[in-house]
């Protein structure tokens, strides 16, 4: 990589967001009650449908 290469990415990157941690947070507690949601689906649709 060159060097106007790495100051643009420098420049693009720069210092991260104030709520950078508060969005990862958010991501990974959604993503974790999303894969609970669909282990209780699939247990309902056990259940009640297949059964």
């Amino acid at each position: 990589m060159s060097e106007q290469e790495t100051k643009s990415a420098e420049a693009l990157l720069g210092e991260p967001e104030p709520w950078e941690s508060w969005e990862t947070q958010l991501v990974g507690w959604s993503i974790g009650i999303a894969i609970i949601g669909l282990i209780i689906l699939g247990w309902l649709i056990n259940t009640f449908i297949l059964h």
